[in-house]
């Protein structure tokens, strides 16, 4: 199951878009039917949550907590992806794209960082294609 978690009120978000192409994604790597959360929220939750789990005292776009495990009603849970609206919104705006295209890549990063995807490990690669086949799919 995918679960999209809107935290934040200052940017209108669709998140049918956002849930159909993590869909994609689970398709593309076969996986089967794993619980994905993806949350939006503002600068200052995701700030907290780099400060708690991460030792950073700053907001940043996009963390992945992977889990990988099976919970005790058997389900398989990959893990949590979580987006800052607010800093994605900036970076749209620096990169003069749509606030959609870069919640999408930002997704996609989280997404491959699930899955294990290093920045050191060819993430940046596997990101490069997977960007490619959706917005060519």
């Amino acid at each position: 199951m995918i679960e999209i978690i809107n935290r934040q009120k200052k940017h209108k978000i669709n998140k049918k878009r956002l849930e159909v192409l993590l869909g994609k994604l689970v398709d593309h790597y076969q996986l089967n039917d794993p619980d994905i959360t993806l949350a939006l929220v503002n600068n200052k939750t995701v700030k907290e949550l780099n400060r708690k789990y991460l030792n950073k005292n700053a907001p940043t776009d996009v963390l992945s907590f992977p889990i990988k495990e099976k919970g005790s009603d058997d389900r398989y849970y990959l893990g949590d992806i979580i987006i800052s609206v607010q800093k994605a919104s900036d970076q749209a705006l620096q990169e003069k794209i749509g606030l959609e295209k870069e919640l999408e890549a930002l997704t996609i990063h989280g997404f491959l960082h699930l899955l294990g995807y290093e920045h050191d490990m060819g993430l940046e690669k596997e990101e490069a294609k997977i960007k490619k086949l959706y917005h060519e799919g």
